[in-house]
């Protein structure tokens, strides 16, 4: 039996096949140790698939091979002892088989939820739970409801959607899902050229869901994800992207773009998938080919899109911008790492609580809500905005466990929509704006949306803006008073000294600012 280790012997290195060549592989609690290669190769903890890797992709040379990290998302289950296997991508050749103990090596090596259901890395790298882990009756459903989709985006929406992504190609290549998927994938085909039109149409096209029944979530300006709640207790996620035609250039939601010619997808196709019939583009494996290269034939788990340079730094200024940091901090507000962040009031929103007046307060950047619900508790009424979904899951569940009332929402400061609704809703509903180290998270464009929140929200009701922040080149005292009163603030209060970060461990220079932004006077109305 193999126990932890960060290095690998000679014995463990050396594996014997089914077909009769010893391989160079390895487990330990830093990875894989694996042949180098460019052919995918499957992992099983405990009889189920788990991950998929390419060793020369994501591995680094070492002694004996190649060392491919286990994904972050997977670190927290690698404790406990269980049968891992690798293989190539049919099966067919085992390149290793053996029982491990990883991590204290004490109980059950296994990858699942807390209720007990198996989950595996998807292919954006979240932990989700495969269709290989799926019950017949719970496809059905997934099936069922995918097919809801493509008719209320038809009939209520008005676009028509078709198959594609993971699901067209399971559906062309064996005509059920692929085992390692965890979702289902449309696309419409947008008549417009612009890009502006494209989200516009998207917003529409939200509405008519929404009015529907459906829970949306906006993913940028032309992609959302339909909610469709299943008898298991999860919630599937039915992908819906937007495609259209600038120039000659064909754009597909996420990140594709090349030469795909409307022909090639209209008039539609049917395809069958587990037996239900869905559109599908008129020319499917010239779709296929366009997104997956010549070899989609070929199963490869472990695929990875090559999206041309020039056509994502497109699709990001056209229709994103702000997501750019979202895996990062879900990766942290769902994993391990959040338990280390306290839970009690932060020393800033000390300092900041004796100087606020009776209005409501406003605690943007939030993350895990310890001081919104610490303002809270004397009944103040308190507001929590990120732009993190997994930061706002977090709040919500210990607000109802402390029983407080804290209204929660996604405000998203690189997207200037979401700026301005709230913007609007504050300047008729005064608070006091609470950023506890945002501003050293923001980007020059959405800390300008800063400012720019602040003026809509403080002018009217005289509330007040609060920052602390670690001081930098960028974020010196000097450059944030200077971009406060550009905006048409005034720095009541400034201090710099030691002080913390959101773990509370010490930072050597941090800033505290009160500021106000009164209002125009009429000499600026007229």
């Amino acid at each position: 039996m193999n126990h932890p280790t960060t290095s690998f012997s000679s014995a463990q290195l050396l594996r014997t096949t089914p077909r009769g060549p010893r391989v160079a592989v390895a487990v330990s609690d830093e990875g894989l140790l694996v042949p180098p290669g460019r052919q995918p190769l499957v992992v099983e903890i405990g009889g189920h698939y788990v991950w998929s890797l390419t060793p020369l992709r994501d591995g680094r040379p070492a002694a004996g091979g190649v060392l491919v990290p286990w994904p972050g998302v997977l670190r927290p289950h690698l404790s406990g002892r269980g049968r891992i296997r690798v293989t190539d991508a049919t099966g067919a050749a085992v390149l290793y088989d053996d029982e491990v103990a990883l991590g204290t090596g004490e109980g059950v090596l296994a990858v699942v939820d807390g209720s007990g259901h198996r989950l595996s890395v998807d292919k954006v790298g979240h932990l989700a739970r495969s269709f290989a882990a799926t019950d017949e009756a719970v496809r059905d459903e997934i099936l069922a409801g995918t097919r809801r989709a493509v008719d209320d985006l038809r009939e209520h929406a008005g676009v028509a959607a078709y198959l594609n992504y993971g699901a067209l190609l399971g559906a062309v290549r064996e005509g059920r899902m692929l085992a390692h998927d965890s979702d289902t994938d449309l696309c419409y085909l947008s008549e417009h050229g612009s890009p502006a039109d494209v989200v516009t149409e998207s917003y529409r096209i939200t509405r008519a869901m929404r009015a529907r029944g459906w829970r949306v979530l906006r993913m940028s300006g032309g992609d959302v994800k339909l909610l469709l709640p299943l008898s298991d207790g999860r919630v599937c996620h039915i992908d819906v992207f937007a495609a259209f035609h600038v120039g000659e250039t064909f754009f597909q939601l996420g990140n594709r773009s090349g030469d795909l010619p409307r022909s090639a997808i209209e008039p539609f196709s049917t395809i069958a998938l587990h037996g239900h019939e869905f559109p599908a583009p008129r020319d499917p494996e010239a779709m296929l080919a366009f997104l997956y290269g010549p070899h989609w034939r070929t199963p490869d788990p472990s695929f990875k899109y090559a999206d041309p340079a020039s056509g994502v730094r497109r699709l990001d200024g056209w229709l994103r911008g702000f997501r750019t940091d979202m895996g990062r901090w879900t990766e942290l507000y769902n994993g391990p790492r959040r338990a280390a962040i306290p839970r009690g009031p932060s020393p800033f929103a000390q300092w900041v609580e004796p100087q606020l007046s009776d209005l409501p307060v406003l605690d943007v950047g939030a993350g895990t809500g310890r001081d919104a619900l610490w303002f809270a508790r004397s009944g103040r009424r308190t507001g929590a905005v990120d732009f993190s979904r997994g930061s706002l899951n977090v709040i919500r569940r210990r607000a109802r466990r402390l029983r407080r009332e804290v209204a929660v929402d996604q405000l998203i400061l690189g997207e200037l929509r979401s700026t301005l609704v709230h913007g609007t809703r504050l300047a008729r509903d005064p608070h006091h704006l609470y950023a506890r180290h945002l501003v050293d998270c923001l980007d020059p464009a959405a800390l300008e949306q800063l400012w720019l929140l602040a003026r809509m929200a403080l002018r009217p009701g005289g509330g007040r803006l609060f920052l602390e922040f670690s001081t930098s080149p960028t974020t010196s005292p000097e450059v944030i008073r200077a971009a406060i009163e550009a905006a048409g603030g005034i720095v009541e209060r400034l201090t710099t000294g030691r002080g913390e970060d959101m773990f509370d461990l010490p930072v050597p220079d941090v800033c505290r600012i009160r500021a106000a932004w009164p209002a125009p006077d009429s000499e600026e109305l007229r």
